[in-house]
């Protein structure tokens, strides 16, 4: 999940978000995460998806998996709706 996802869902108050995003975020860099910023083409991969989810901040990684040629890991059952690269946990 990216930060700024994380970020706007725990200010919506989602119970599942009470992660401080600035803890999360330097975990991941501690343990050799990278970010990987959203580009124009990430934008573009997203028009070709299948309507399985309409939240475009679930769209966007998936777009950017595909482009990436990345797995994306979720426990989302909606995410999981999309075949490769997304794989549910």
């Amino acid at each position: 999940m990216d930060h700024p996802q994380v970020t706007i869902k725990r200010g919506l108050g989602c119970p599942d978000f009470t992660v401080d995003p600035r803890r999360l975020r330097r975990g991941l860099f501690d343990n050799g995460y990278h970010e990987l910023p959203v580009t124009s083409e990430h934008g573009v991969a997203v028009d070709g998806l299948p309507p399985n989810q309409k939240d475009p901040f679930d769209r966007i990684p998936i777009a950017q998996s595909i482009v990436e040629g990345i797995t994306l890991l979720t426990v989302d059952d909606l995410v999981a709706r999309y075949s490769r690269p997304v794989r549910r946990l």
